[in-house]
């Protein structure tokens, strides 16, 4: 199981260095890493520490919806999601 956590991690990981041009793969590939981190916090901690992985949980919920808030607001300003439409603001 912890391989396959692994391989998640990579694929994320990679997905997000090479998906440079829009801001909504980043975002996908970044939540793909969190929830991969997650599933790794479960498979080590025991049933007594539920309340970290909560609030981890929290923090990713957290961290999607200001990525998403914030790529709303590029694409009304600029016109679309490009990191390169950065350059114009």
């Amino acid at each position: 199981m912890m391989v396959v956590v692994f391989i998640m991690f990579s694929m994320g990981f990679y997905g997000f260095v090479s998906s440079g041009k829009h801001l909504l793969s980043s975002l996908l590939m970044l939540e793909m890493m969190v929830l991969s981190i997650f599933f790794e916090i479960m498979l080590f901690m025991s049933l007594s520490t539920l309340y970290f992985s909560l609030v981890f949980l929290v923090y990713s919920a957290c961290e999607g919806a200001l990525g998403l808030s914030l790529m709303v607001v590029m694409s009304r300003l600029v016109g679309g999601d490009m990191f390169s439409l950065w350059v114009s603001i």
